[in-house]
């Protein structure tokens, strides 16, 4: 039984992908706002958003109310006939059987699922969900907004510091912005200089 408007065999999981700053959350946004336009029915969803709230925040001042996903939220239950499509915000963060989920929303259900998210930790290790959405996803787009390391070259590795270092132990998840003044951080580095943990 396809969702309310659903595009039933048409429906697809995309992921976009990108380091911090390059407009994933914005774009996100932008899509709900483009989606809901047409009359499609949908939700928001997000995960450790920068706000430590059930919203999605953008650096550039947009914001959204959207659901928090849990360890223990059914995507399939909150979603199987309810809705056209998904924006789900900070995927990189959610379980790989939420992954599996959304997954099945769009092979069983017809739901069009987009996820946004990070591809790598501040180990440049792959998140899990992250992962299986490069295993699963229909289409995947990494962002062209280009974010630069600080000598100038492409940013694309996510580096946590604390006390002025680079972090390359401890839990993969911990809340942080770029804010330069907060405890822990983080900052957008090129591979040379998160390898070699240059900050400046």
């Amino acid at each position: 039984m396809p969702g309310l408007g659903g595009n039933g065999p048409g429906a697809r999981l995309t992921f976009y992908w990108g380091p911090m700053d390059c407009g994933k959350s914005t774009l996100a946004l932008q899509m709900h706002h483009n989606h809901g336009r047409q009359g499609r029915r949908g939700l928001v969803l997000t995960r450790n958003d920068r706000s430590l709230g059930p919203k999605v925040t953008t650096r550039i001042g947009l914001a959204q109310d959207a659901i928090e996903v849990t360890d223990d939220l059914n995507l399939w239950d909150l979603a199987y006939g309810k809705v056209d499509y998904l924006i789900c915000d900070e995927a990189c963060f959610y379980t790989v059987d939420h992954v599996e989920q959304l997954a099945d929303l769009v092979d069983r259900a017809g739901v069009d699922v987009f996820a946004f998210g990070l591809a790598s930790d501040f180990r440049s290790r792959l998140f899990p969900a992250s992962q299986r959405l490069f295993e699963l996803a229909d289409e995947v787009h990494r962002l062209q907004v280009e974010v630069l390391c600080w000598c100038g070259r492409r940013g694309h590795l996510n580096a946590r510091i604390v006390d002025g270092q680079i972090a390359r132990a401890g839990e993969q998840v911990v809340i942080g912005d770029t804010a330069s003044h907060a405890e822990v951080r983080y900052q957008v580095l090129c591979r040379r200089h998160h390898r070699s943990g240059t900050l400046d």
